[in-house]
């Protein structure tokens, strides 16, 4: 009876000790009550973390049957999602069940907050890095200077993610004056902007540039009375090669207020020039000489003939005007080509007797009775 009442009262007091365990109180909220937000918060963290498994697995399945990029962006910013950031989160939704004291509950909510603020720039900066490099593997072959054009951009776009972030981020900080902050930042940014305002006037400029594209690394350019090739466009001046061999060195923003000849876009060029012949020269030959020419030119390879007109009356010659196309903008083949038609126009000339020109001067003599 004794050992029975014994046992008895033994296993009354191992149960009231047990319970007596989850109901101490630590820091305010019972055991069992941590416990409870320990098993809430690790269900979370599994949650987000099997959802975004199964939203990345699906999102690269279906870009892989896809010929579009944005299932891919989408793909790639979602591999960009961290796992202690999700722990956050996760921690803050399990604290909602505690009782905790109202600043602690706030900084709780903050660092959340901030943990979600992060984890957008990371999905941002992922995005515009993605970009990038696949417009750089698309384009690096065709068009290196637009691939530069682009990593530009993707350096201020990246830029902009963070400052946006970094002031919702200072905005949402307890005890944080986010617009003092950007007062003071806005009158030290005029300082400066005065400070380098050359040096940012040709940084836009080679913004422009690169976008407008009035002209690209290789292309043979007037700009008043300088000419050459253009090697570099860098961030605040264009290097350009002369014919005579030194390098010339223009600021972007001077570029931009100049007037620019492109040799480079041509697609053919225009030969102008002028054939002139002796004043004494017959009549039946000078209406033999268009078609003369027009046969010289055509017979020409990478020519197109526009036309040949007795022009005007010179003081010493009858000037012929001779228009023709050249197919290819090489100033080399132009000037082989135009040497050609001159070797083949005097050879011609001397056939049909027609004298070229020379200055003369004819004195009357009247004589007087």
């Amino acid at each position: 009876m004794l050992g029975c009442d014994s046992s008895r009262y033994t296993g009354a007091s191992v149960g009231e000790r047990e319970m007596s365990f989850f109901e101490w109180v630590v820091l305010g909220n019972t055991v069992q009550s941590w416990l409870r937000t320990l098993l809430v918060t690790a269900a979370v963290l599994v949650s987000l973390r099997i959802a975004e498994r199964m939203v990345i697995r699906r999102l690269a399945a279906f870009a892989k049957g896809t010929e579009t990029d944005m299932d891919d962006y989408a793909a790639a910013v979602g591999a960009k999602t961290k796992l202690y950031l999700l722990g956050i989160v996760a921690a803050r939704a399990g604290s909602l069940l505690l009782a905790l004291p109202q600043q602690l509950s706030q900084w709780l909510g903050t660092a959340a907050l901030l943990a979600l603020l992060v984890q957008l720039a990371i999905w941002g900066d992922g995005l515009v890095v993605f970009w990038v490099g696949r417009y750089q593997e698309e384009y690096i072959a065709k068009d290196a200077s637009r691939v530069t054009t682009v990593k530009a951009l993707g350096v201020v776009f990246r830029v902009i993610i963070l400052a946006v972030i970094l002031l919702l981020a200072l905005d949402n900080i307890p005890g944080v004056q986010a617009s003092a902050l950007l007062g003071s930042l806005g009158i030290s940014g005029i300082a400066v902007a005065l400070a380098v305002q050359s040096v940012l006037a040709d940084l836009f400029a080679s913004l422009s540039i690169r976008l407008d594209r009035p002209f690209v690394t290789g292309d043979y350019i007037v700009l008043g009375d300088h000419q050459g090739t253009v090697e570099h466009i860098g961030l605040k001046s264009t290097r350009i090669r002369s014919v005579s061999g030194e390098q010339l060195i223009v600021s972007n923003n001077d570029l931009l207020g100049s007037r620019i000849r492109n040799y480079g876009r041509m697609t053919d060029r225009r030969v102008v020039f002028s054939v002139g012949v002796s004043a004494e020269t017959p009549s039946q030959k000078l209406e033999k000489i268009p078609s003369i020419i027009q046969e010289i030119i055509e017979a020409q390879g990478q020519t197109r003939f526009d036309r040949t007109h007795f022009k005007e009356y010179g003081d010493f010659a009858l000037q012929f005007e001779v228009v023709y196309h050249v197919r290819d903008p090489s100033y080399r083949l132009h000037a082989d080509i135009r040497q050609a038609i001159n070797l083949a126009i005097l050879k011609r000339f001397e056939e049909e007797g027609i004298g070229l020109p020379y200055p003369t001067q004819t004195v009357y003599v009247r004589r007087e009775e």
